[in-house]
Parts: structure tokens; sequence; C-alpha cells
């Protein structure tokens, strides 16, 4: 019966949040196909049942790598969790050229990409999901981080614009707006402005990613969740 159970597709899959979604949804039955820059993901992957390579969410070939491997070892993609780490960071005006194109590689384009990679399947199949892990500052901008914010905004419209198109095909796209998470070492002074007065934790995002690719979420789409303990400020 494992061609029954959905299979879900993770990039970052290694370690910190992309793991613990991993996870998440072996838990809860999935088959998982993980990539990541190192061999976390071959590693996890093989304590879960799943498969995994490495590659890079900047490289098309890899993305293209990642979604063979999938339709060879399972037939099919029910789930997709884009999910990348910081880029660099610098002054606004001294960033160079490179950095910026290699964030829009890793971070933007690759969002692009896998939703072309993947939606033919999932039209086939009838439906499916993608989720998009951003930042809490994807409406609140912070000028130390400007590639990430950049990046992480225009993942925010390219969510809406590609879950009004696929949406009357039953395929939702939302994305998941992290605040600080206990994945990243954060001074315990980071806390103070958060309304709950902690840092999140790998496990809560990874059960509210594991809602949103759900059935139990199937009527939300096209929206970008923030899971910050209250600490954004807009409504």
């Amino acid at each position: 019966m494992d061609n029954l159970k959905p299979v879900a597709v993770i990039t970052g899959g290694g370690r910190g949040m992309g793991a613990a979604i991993a996870r998440e949804l072996h838990g809860r039955g999935y088959r998982l196909v993980l990539m990541s820059p190192s061999d976390s993901s071959e590693k996890l992957a093989a304590e879960l049942d799943g498969k995994g390579l490495r590659g890079s969410t900047a490289s098309l070939a890899d993305l293209e790598a990642l979604v063979s491997l999938a339709k060879s070892s399972f037939g099919r993609i029910d789930a997709v969790v884009n999910n990348t780490a910081h880029p660099p960071t610098g002054e606004l005006l001294e960033i160079d050229d490179s950095l910026w194109d290699a964030g829009n590689q890793s971070m933007l384009l690759s969002v692009q990409r896998m939703a072309k990679l993947v939606t033919p399947l999932m039209l086939e199949q009838g439906g499916g999901a993608f989720l998009n892990i951003t930042t809490l500052a994807t409406f609140e901008p912070d000028a130390n981080y400007p590639i990430s914010c950049a990046y992480r905004a225009a993942v925010a419209a390219y969510t809406k614009m590609y879950s009004d198109k696929y949406g009357p095909r039953n395929i939702r796209m939302n994305a998941l707006l992290p605040g600080y998470i206990d994945s990243m070492a954060h001074p315990a002074e980071a806390a103070e402005p958060i309304p709950l007065r902690r840092i999140g934790t790998v496990a809560e995002i990874a059960k509210t990613a594991a809602f949103l690719l759900s059935d139990d979420a199937g009527y939300i789409t096209g929206q970008n969740l923030r899971v910050d303990g209250g600490l954004t400020r807009h409504m």
C-alpha cells in the first residue's frame, strides 16, 4: 500500500526547519525526497526510508535531478517545500551584484523553477500543494538582511500569482514566514519584544507546514502565514 502514500519533495531538507518538516511529514505517512548542499539530506532520507541527494536550489540542473528522482522513485509528487538558507548580507549599497544574482537564483528563481517542473505532474494527478519557507521580514523589511528581504517579498507576490492561476486546478501554494526559531542561535534578549516572550521551535514550524500541506488546509491558498510569536506588527 506504500504506493498510496503521498510524496513530499523538500529542498534544504537536511537540517534545521527543513529536517523538522521532513520528520513531521514522515510521521504523517509521507514518502520523502530531500535535497541539501551537504550529505545531511542523504543521511536523513536514509533514516526516514526516503531518497536524498546533494544539490543547490540555485542550480536548475540540481532541481531537475531532484524532481526526476522523485518521479523515478515514487511516480508522483503531492507536496513541495521550497526551503533555502539565508543569503549573505551587507550594507545595502555595497552588496556586489553577484550576491544579488545568487540570491535571486536560490530564493526566487528556485520557486519558479520548481513550479515549472512539478506543476505538470500535479495537473495529471488532479492536485497538489506547494509551501514556500520565507521569513517574518517579508513584509517588514530589515536593512540588515537586504537580499533576503527583497527576494522573500518577491516570493510572497509569486505565491499569490501562482495560487490565482492554479487554484482552479486544485493546486495550492502558500508561504510560511518563520520568526526567531531555535534552529539558529539567538541571544536571550531576542525574546523580549516577542509577545509570547520566547523563541519558536522547529517542531512548531514543522507542524504548521504539515497542516498547510494537508487536506485540513484545503481551502487555504495564496496566503503568507506568519509564525513569529506575534512579533511583526502589520495586520
